[in-house]
């Protein structure tokens, strides 16, 4: 058997295509509703750890942290095969979501954290001279100069995600890689792998590509 028929066989790839557009659409919605979650939440988690009382920022540090140096895969694993035997059962799906989410919310607080103070004081000072309540100022002052900021290493954070959700296969969710691994089984050929590495690879790249364009031109924007 040839290189082509073994790695790129047409018929095996067209007979599968149904599963891993199938797989897709699972991985898109796993990877919207992950990030859909996470970054609210991680918005929330950077305000605690910048201006609630000390214990709470302890709280938001510890849940960064936490968060930051576990695997994604020791997460979804102890959620979804160490919660039951606290009662706890959650479904693929959730538990796929729940540990996500959690990973991002923890990288975008990080990421806001860092946007935020990179404002510099002078705007809450210039805000509390004009008699302006400091909920309005992070409201309508800091927080859209510092998402402005924060959007490159955001979307950045956002195709690390969409590549993670690879890993929900170990929970038996089935996303793409999880459809291509079972094509590549029921035909007895690895075609479909690289389908599914193709599809990755032409919905990621652009995304990848506008990481590097918005920090280019962040980056030109700053030295005007």
């Amino acid at each position: 058997m040839s290189l082509l028929d073994t790695f790129f066989n047409p018929d095996v790839i067209m007979s599968s295509l149904p599963a891993l557009l199938r797989g897709f659409l699972n991985t898109l919605l796993l990877g919207i509703l992950s990030i859909g979650i996470g970054i609210p939440i991680g918005l929330g988690i950077s305000l605690v750890r910048l201006y609630a009382p000390k214990p709470l920022r302890w709280l938001a540090v510890g849940y960064t942290d936490i968060f930051r140096a576990l695997p994604v895969l020791v997460v979804l694993i102890l959620i979804y095969y160490a919660l039951p035997f606290l009662g706890i059962r959650l479904s693929s799906w959730a538990s796929a979501v729940t540990a996500f989410a959690f990973i991002m919310s923890a990288y975008s607080a990080e990421v806001f954290r860092s946007g935020i103070e990179s404002i510099p004081r002078g705007q809450f000072e210039a805000s509390q001279a004009l008699g302006l309540p400091f909920l309005l100022t992070l409201r309508k002052v800091v927080l859209p100069q510092a998402i402005r900021v924060v959007i490159p290493p955001m979307t950045s954070n956002c195709v690390s995600m969409f590549k993670d959700t690879s890993l929900a296969s170990t929970v038996a969710l089935p996303e793409l890689l999880k459809e291509a691994t079972n094509a590549q089984s029921l035909y007895a050929n690895p075609s479909p792998l690289i389908g599914a590495a193709l599809v990755y690879l032409i919905f990621l790249w652009p995304m990848v590509r506008l990481v590097s364009l918005l920090e280019e031109r962040f980056k030109t924007e700053k030295t005007r």
